[in-house]
């Protein structure tokens, strides 16, 4: 066999394997795992089990969750921020720690901005002011009254240090003038269970992480930080009409990728994540939690999210809150 017909050979044998080639290079081929930065039980966990079931149909793969708690969120974000940026490692972000770490710790070992690309924003939600059953409160006013009463007696919980819960605390503490002791969590699950058991007094949260508990009569919803009441709690008020203004806070929750995941990858996961938070079961399900859905393009996601780093760094260094 002369030269040109080595090389005739040869091409024919890559175009006999290009369609395979091609098909195997095809995203995803393999499970996708969706890494949570908090122990199940929250908001995060949530969103993220939420969309886990419809991202498995549409992709045709696994899609796994996994629960990375620890750090205020670092230890998940980092992990995530580190991986190979193939698709198969995501990220899904709660905001107290995708724009609230980056301005609490000097060294928290991943950029919001640098280290990631964004995908798609999932759901929204503002937060619940909860009690525990014992305490003598059966309303914000008196919740107010108790903790001046009682100052430094009272104890609020967190999902950790820099989250919204934490801030959402700190901030109550300033515009009403008490003293409550902030006691952090790995998560909002862990600080629901103590709440229930006791050993905490207060939870300013999302709702999913405790509307069960409030139906059932285990935990007391003093008051909303949304600017309505929710169809999920109907009976509590917000925060203003309880007589707390300007007292509005939400958190929201976003899938991330690590920086450099090809634009492909992004778009066909923003695409299918489109379909699956339009279908009226996904709404449903978020809706009896507390949240709601919400949907933007990478492009929207990326700009959205450098807005509220800055929002919250000027709210965070305000308060004067640290983490270190």
């Amino acid at each position: 066999m002369n030269l040109r017909q080595i090389i005739a050979a040869a091409a024919l044998a890559a175009c006999a394997i290009s369609p395979e080639a091609h098909a195997q290079e095809r995203f995803p081929q393999r499970p996708v795992t969706l890494v949570v930065p908090s122990a199940p039980g929250g908001t995060t966990d949530f969103t993220a089990r939420l969309i886990a079931d419809g991202l498995t149909r549409a992709l045709g793969q696994p899609v796994i969750v996994d629960n990375k708690p620890g750090a205020a969120g670092n230890i998940g974000n980092q992990f995530v921020a580190k991986a190979k940026p193939d698709g198969y490692t995501l990220l899904v972000a709660y905001s107290g720690y995708q724009v609230g770490n980056p301005h609490l710790f000097a060294k928290a070992g991943w950029d919001p901005i640098k280290d990631f690309v964004p995908v798609a924003m999932l759901t929204r939600a503002p937060q619940v002011i909860v009690a525990r059953e014992g305490l003598p409160v059966n309303s914000l006013a008196d919740l107010i009254a108790y903790a001046r009463a009682n100052p430094g007696k009272l104890n609020f919980a967190s999902s950790g240090n820099g989250s919204i819960q934490h801030i959402a605390g700190e901030l109550f503490k300033q515009v009403t003038a008490t003293a409550i002791t902030h006691v952090p969590y790995k998560g909002a699950g862990p600080a629901v269970q103590d709440l229930l058991g006791g050993q905490v007094d207060l939870f300013i949260t999302t709702p999913a992480a405790v509307v069960s508990q409030v139906k059932a009569g285990k935990l007391k919803a003093l008051a909303v930080t949304g600017t309505a009441r929710l169809s999920a709690l109907p009976q509590v008020p917000t925060a203003v009409e309880a007589g707390l203004k300007g007292f509005t806070l939400d958190s929201w929750f976003a899938l991330y990728a690590p920086a450099g995941t090809p634009a492909e990858v992004v778009q066909l996961l923003n695409s299918e994540l489109s379909k699956i938070l339009s279908q009226p079961d996904t709404r449903r399900k978020a809706d009896e939690s507390g949240t709601t859905v919400e949907q933007m393009t990478p492009a929207q996601l990326g700009d959205y999210t450098r807005k509220e780093l800055d929002y919250w760094g000027k709210i965070i260094k305000s308060a004067k809150i640290s983490a270190e």
